[in-house]
């Protein structure tokens, strides 16, 4: 049988683009798997990290063939970007794509008594591999780990897209509802006359309760389940397959994988129902990165993100944006997330017909890889890709992987995340089996209120479609505090206030299926600089080193998950200069005691999920306690003359001052004007890339960008390559609210001005 090898310690890590005949042993610095380059400089911010080509390299002693082990494969679970394995200077394979697994063959190629095994690997950018531009980082490496895979002649495939040479499957069986078919697929290599395949199936307490064979030349099969149990977000029950290579009495290779039992569905006025039961799905989306790790994350990371998403009481995970660590989704497995896996297709389609290819086989991929989880329910096909503009071949490529999912897995559903402006009744609708929109009304623009009215309108409109909210959230800084938080200044409070609204509007809109935080950490965007914090996406529940839970993740708990809690808000907030302030409370029980300083001040009632209670702070130090049933929370305030300077976002205020100057400046225009859109000269319906060729109009929206958004704009750095495609104009149902009215009409305005002949150089 298969034996399976660990080979991630003693690398040679070279931070050089060199020759194959250069990459050797005892050269560069000594590394364990897993590794990213990036670790450090993956947040760094102005988007100049480190995307380069280097090397892996190891010494495997000299391997010997043996009737029980005669094939020899290395295993590389994922490398960032794209990588090329060499045994001794000679190349074995290649593979593109940073997310999903490959194997390489090299039985033939391990001959010496020490052999060379050199893996080039690269994170540069490459116009025919996804994702081509993005608001994370694109972490290089061997950050996954690697194995060693000794196998016999006959074995179960090990080079078909990286999967596990076997598929199961299962629907409920047509002659009872409740029982079910389970169909099996298996490649085999080396098949030899009389060998045998033997299934068995046993349930969690380890008893056989199904069981099959077949003859290896053609393994596939069905077998029927007697009333099985179910797999379920509360009882996430999951049986055992394991598939034997026979020869006589003897078992030449074995795999096996757990597989669940479920039906489900998504109904347009009911939402996601599961085993026939509607269950809202209500969850987080996950990037797989720490701070200062990168995404060389170990089983124990994956397992403690796992066990934070339990603790908020989740039910469904978004991992964005891209395939996952196998790890990951086994603990989605047994905590009963429902889960939505996608391919890195996102936010700019390159016209390259290689760039295509590669997203089919990033898709075949993950689903290959990944259809035995019976936590996955969607297989998602693309994500905000419309920030590059549309096409007919753009709407052509998402039928084309729409089909292929289909084709490959017909017992999950298909899935797309729509950027906010993506029109309602375009061609990108209806491609799919389910859809949702990624909206940040109330952070990138609009009005926190929007979302509800936005989606009730949707739905009313067309109410044959199964709609999602794929993506929602707004930063929340912890160091930034105060006792009247507002937009873009990025506090927690503002976080906090922002995720009340939006937790109640969906637990009072169960027809919208799915719901995904965004994000459940904080997570690196080398890209980014905002909030006076570089390199990082801060609108995660928990901050990106595990450490700190914000505000919100309390509030979501409160919703999600029953075990009886209470907390109190703004504990960040310890020094207070007004006498006079709140107390709020998140908690899942009906009433809420308050003490202050060991005296009992209020019994107030819980209103979604909240309770408030108004003060009086005494001078020096406040002890503050509540209590909710058998559950209590503290905190000490103290009341200062004043508050620390560091409370406050420095930018916040320059930028209510900077649209002040900024309508002083237009002066005597006529914003009620009909907008025109000369040919000759610049104007809000061309694309970024077309302003940045002339330096006064492409500062003239810097400044615009600056201060609407809070975000940077520069040409060739952070978010470039996703935005230059953007016109403003599309921009302008995103801004919204956002945008003070006129702000728009003054632009293009002051665009107008300025001729197209006026051009750098």
């Amino acid at each position: 049988m298969r034996q399976i090898l660990d080979f991630n310690e003693n690398w040679w890590f070279i931070h050089a683009d060199v020759d194959v005949s250069e990459a050797r042993p005892g050269e560069g610095e000594l590394v364990s798997l897993p590794h990213t380059w990036n670790a450090l400089d993956g947040q760094k911010g102005d988007g100049t990290y480190d995307r380069g080509s280097y090397w892996y390299v190891k010494t495997l002693d000299k391997w010997e063939p043996s009737a029980k082990y005669s094939r020899l494969f290395l295993e590389i679970p994922a490398a960032g970007q794209q990588a090329k394995v060499f045994v001794n200077g000679e190349f074995v394979v290649s593979h593109e794509g940073g997310y999903s697994a490959f194997r390489a063959d090299i039985t033939e190629k391990c001959t010496e008594e020490f052999n060379t095994i050199a893996i080039w690997c690269s994170n540069e950018k490459c116009d025919a591999i996804y994702p081509q531009s993005a608001d994370f980082t694109f972490y290089g490496g061997l950050y996954r780990g690697a194995h060693l895979i000794c196998v016999p002649e006959t074995h179960f495939e090990l080079l078909h897209y990286g999967d596990l040479g076997i598929h199961a499957a299962t629907e409920p069986a047509s002659w009872d509802k409740e029982d079910f078919m389970l169909h099996i697929r298996t490649k085999i290599c080396g098949v030899e006359k009389d060998n045998q395949v033997i299934y068995q199936i046993f349930d969690e307490d380890g008893k056989e309760v199904a069981s099959a064979a077949r003859p290896a030349d053609s393994p596939d099969t069905s077998i029927p389940l007697y009333k099985p149990h179910r797999w379920d977000i509360k009882n996430s029950y999951q049986y055992t397959l394991k598939a034997l290579i026979m020869r006589n009495n003897e078992c030449l290779d074995e795999v096996e994988l757990k597989f669940g039992v479920r039906t489900f569905c998504c109904d347009p006025g009911r939402g996601f129902l599961i085993n026939g039961n509607c269950v809202p799905l209500r969850g987080v989306s996950r990037h797989q990165d720490k701070l200062y790790q990168g995404n060389a994350l170990t089983k124990e990371d994956h397992i403690r993100d796992a066990e934070l998403i339990e603790e908020i009481g989740a039910n469904t995970v978004r991992l964005a944006h891209y395939q996952h660590a196998q790890e990951f989704y086994d603990e989605c497995d047994k905590r009963g997330f429902v889960v939505w896996a996608e391919i890195p297709f996102i936010s700019v389609m390159n016209e390259d017909p290689l760039a295509h290819e590669n997203c089919i086989t990033q898709l075949k991929e993950l689903i290959y890889q990944n259809d035995h989880h019976p936590s996955i329910c969607f297989w998602g096909i693309s994500n905000e890709i419309l920030i590059g503009g549309i096409s007919e071949k753009l709407v052509e490529n998402h039928r084309e992987l729409n089909a292929l999912a289909k084709k490959i897995d017909p017992y999950r559903l298909t899935t797309i995340a729509h950027v906010t402006m993506t029109p309602k009744d375009g061609p990108m609708h209806e491609i799919t089996d389910v859809e949702s929109y990624n909206h940040y009304f109330g952070w990138y623009g609009g009005k926190t209120e929007d979302n509800g009215p936005w989606m009730d309108e949707y739905h009313e409109k067309y109410p044959n479609r199964c709609i999602g909210l794929s993506e929602y959230g707004c930063e929340g800084i912890i160091t930034y505090q105060g006792g009247n938080p507002k937009c873009k200044d990025y506090s927690e409070a503002y976080q906090a206030g922002y995720h009340e609204y939006m937790a109640h509007m969906l637990e009072r809109r169960p027809w919208i299926f799915c719901s995904y935080v965004w994000n459940m950490f904080d997570f690196g965007c080398a890209a980014r600089s905002e909030g006076g914090v570089t390199g990082r996406n801060n609108k995660g529940l928990v901050t990106m080193d595990r450490k700190i839970k914000k505000d919100s993740f309390y509030l979501y708990k409160a919703y999600w998950n029953p075990e009886p809690m209470v907390h109190i808000c703004d504990k960040r907030y310890s020094l207070r200069s007004e006498e006079n302030t709140q107390i709020r409370v998140y908690t899942n029980q009906e009433r809420v005691t308050l003490f202050v300083n060991g005296e009992e001040m209020a019994v107030n009632e819980v209103k979604r999920h909240v309770a408030s209670f108004p003060i009086s702070l005494s001078g020096g130090k406040n002890a503050i306690l509540v209590k909710a049933g058998d559950v209590w929370d503290a905190v000490t305030i103290d009341r200062v003359e004043k508050e620390p300077e560091s409370y406050v976002f420095p930018e916040a205020s320059e930028r209510e001052e900077g649209v002040a100057n900024w309508f002083q400046e237009v002066g005597s225009l006529n914003l009620s004007e009909e907008m025109k859109y000369p040919e000759d000269r610049y104007h809000i319906r061309c694309t970024l890339e077309e302003i940045s060729e002339n330096d006064e109009a492409m500062e003239l929206v810097t400044k615009a960008m600056k201060l609407i958004t809070g975000m940077t704009l520069a040409k060739e750095e952070g978010m470039w390559d996703m935005m230059k495609k953007m016109k403003l104009e599309s921009m302008k149902e995103m801004l919204g609210a956002m945008a003070p009215d006129g702000f728009l009409e003054s632009l293009n305005m002051k665009l107008n001005e300025i001729k197209k002949e006026n051009l750098n150089g």
